[in-house]
C-alpha cells in the first residue's frame, strides 16, 4: 500500500493550491491545471481515509457488549469495501501520461492487400469518425488521398475533445481484416491490413523547429484521387531535413496549408521524442500493451464470423457490425484496464 507520507504531501499540496487560487496569486492557469489533476486523487484519498476511520471506530465498539453485534456487522461490510477502495486509490496514484488529455492525430495507411487494404483503411477511418461523433469530439480530415475505387492511400485526421489521446492511444498498430472483397468474384476470403498511428497533438512549446532545417515546396495538387485535385495551385510540402519527415497539405489556402503542415510536422517530431523517451525507459522490457510498435499486428476483424479479436489482451467480441459503427468503448476500456494492471504490478514489484 502507498505510504501515508506520500498521501499527506498530496493533501498539503492540494490545500496550498486551493489557498493560492482563492487569493488570486501565482500563475492561475498552471494552478488550475494542477488543481484539476489533483482533485480526483484527493477525493479518493479522503474516501479511503474515511473508510479507515470508520473501521477504527467499529473496532473500538467491539469492547462494548451492547454494541458488539452491531459493530461486527458493520466491520464485515467495511472490511469488504477496503480492498476495493485501496485498489481505486492505487489507480489514481499511478503515473499519468502527460499527453492523455491532448487532442490527437490519426494516420491511416493501407498495408498488404492492394485495393482491398485501401478500402479497409477507409472503413477504419469511418469507424473512428463515428466513435468521435458518439463522444462529442471534433473530427477533421487534415489530408486525404483516395484510390480510384474510393479506398484510402493515406489519411491524416485531427481529433479534438476531452481525453482524446487517452482513449485512442492503444489503436496504434496493424489492423488485419479477413473478408470476401467486393472485387472478388469467386467468394474467397482475403486477408489484408492497414496501419494506424495515433499521435498526441503537439503544441508549439513542445517542439522547437529551426527554420533552417526545413525545405518548403509549393506545388499544384495532382495525381489520381485526392479530394482537392484540380482545385488548387497551393499544395505545400515541408521536408524536415534532420529527421527526413515529409508532410504535405493541399487545402485551398497556401497560408492555411503551411500552418496545417507545420502542425502535422510538430506532432510527428513530438511523437518521435516520446517514442525515444519510452524506448529509453522500457530498455529491455516489453511495453505495457503490446510493444507499441506500429508494425505489430494488434487486431483482427473477421467479417464471415462477425468477430473482432484484440491479440494483445486476447479479447474477442462477436459484434463486428457495432464495432465498425464506432462502438469501441468495450475494447478500449479493456485495453486501458490491462495497461493499469501492468502499471500496478510494476509499482508493487
Amino acid at each position: 500500500m502507498v505510504s501515508e507520507e506520500r498521501l499527506h504531501k498530496i493533501l498539503d499540496r492540494f490545500g496550498y493550491i486551493e489557498a493560492r487560487m482563492s487569493e488570486g496569486g501565482g500563475d492561475i492557469a498552471a494552478l488550475g491545471r494542477e488543481y484539476a489533476e489533483l482533485r480526483p486523487v484527493v477525493a479518493q484519498i479522503r474516501d479511503w481515509q474515511a473508510l479507515r476511520s470508520d473501521l477504527a471506530e467499529a473496532e473500538a465498539l467491539l469492547s462494548d457488549p451492547e454494541m458488539k453485534a452491531l459493530a461486527e456487522e458493520e466491520l464485515a461490510d467495511l472490511r469488504q469495501q477496503l480492498p476495493e477502495a485501496e485498489q481505486a486509490l492505487q489507480l489514481t496514484l499511478l503515473p499519468k501520461d502527460s499527453a492523455d488529455a491532448r487532442p490527437a492525430m490519426i494516420e491511416i495507411r493501407p498495408g498488404t492487400g492492394g485495393d482491398e487494404a485501401a478500402l479497409f483503411a477507409g472503413d477504419l477511418l469511418r469507424m473512428y469518425q463515428r466513435y468521435a461523433e458518439a463522444r462529442g469530439w471534433r473530427f477533421e480530415i487534415v489530408e486525404e488521398s483516395l484510390t480510384e475505387l474510393g479506398g484510402i492511400k493515406e489519411v491524416v485526421a485531427a481529433v479534438r475533445g476531452a481525453n482524446v489521446f487517452a482513449r485512442l492511444k492503444f489503436e496504434s498498430g496493424v489492423h488485419r481484416v479477413q473478408r470476401v472483397p467486393e472485387t472478388e468474384s469467386g467468394g474467397r476470403i482475403h486477408t489484408s491490413a492497414a496501419t494506424v498511428a495515433v499521435l498526441p497533438e503537439a503544441e508549439e512549446v513542445d517542439v522547437i523547429i529551426n527554420p533552417n532545417d526545413l525545405r518548403i515546396d509549393t506545388m499544384r495538387a495532382s495525381g489520381a484521387g485526392g479530394q482537392h485535385v484540380n482545385t488548387t495551385d497551393s499544395a505545400v510540402r515541408i521536408t524536415h531535413i534532420p529527421s527526413g519527415i515529409v508532410v504535405t497539405s493541399s487545402e485551398k489556402s497556401q497560408h492555411q496549408n503551411r500552418a496545417i503542415a507545420m502542425q502535422v510536422l510538430r506532432t510527428r517530431l513530438y511523437d518521435m521524442q516520446r517514442q525515444q523517451a519510452d524506448d529509453d525507459r522500457a530498455a529491455n522490457r516489453k511495453a505495457q500493451v503490446g510493444s507499441g510498435d506500429r508494425s505489430e499486428r494488434i487486431r483482427t476483424y473477421n467479417f464471415p464470423q462477425g468477430r473482432m479479436t484484440d491479440h494483445r489482451i486476447n479479447l474477442t467480441l462477436y459484434k463486428l457490425d457495432q464495432v465498425m459503427q464506432g462502438d469501441l468503448d468495450e475494447v478500449i476500456d479493456a485495453l486501458t484496464a490491462d495497461h493499469q494492471a501492468t502499471l500496478l504490478a510494476e509499482a508493487e514489484g
